[in-house]
């Protein structure tokens, strides 16, 4: 299984190169075998939710509403996995292991080490400090 972390969603979403790149590998993975984390779509909503806040008027907000719902759509499309009991005691054995990366990149950690995933993140300067946690970068 292959997870996307929260960058790599955000390419699919916004395409480009780096989008395109991860199109073509992800067609070549049984669908089935590809998710993202209840995680990854926090972090963006909790984005999108910043962004509208700041803008005071709602004819300015149009266009960041479309973009939230799209990102929504996005995750009705693919599978999310969870951060249920088995990531939340993975994301406590690795707080005591003393891992210091952010805390949501560790639980994205956690649910891709609880479910045997691979993570695709450009972000492998932080995950790999994570034991036994697989990533790729799957944007170039």
């Amino acid at each position: 299984m292959y997870l996307l972390d929260t960058d790599h969603m955000t390419l699919l979403d916004r395409g480009g190169a780096s989008g395109d790149a991860l199109r073509a590998r992800l067609r070549a993975v049984p669908p089935d075998e590809v998710a993202t984390t209840v995680i990854s779509y926090e972090e963006q909503t909790r984005g999108w939710l910043a962004r509208i806040a700041l803008l005071r008027t709602a004819d300015r907000q149009v266009a960041a509403y479309r973009e939230l719902k799209r990102q929504l759509l996005n995750y009705c499309v693919i599978p999310v996995a969870d951060f249920d009991e088995r990531a939340a005691a993975e994301f406590a054995r690795l707080r005591r292991a003393g891992i210091r990366i952010g805390t949501m990149d560790l639980k994205i950690a956690a649910v891709a080490l609880a479910n045997g995933a691979t993570l695709l993140s450009r972000n492998r300067s932080d995950f790999a400090r994570v034991p036994s946690l697989s990533v790729e970068d799957w944007s170039t």
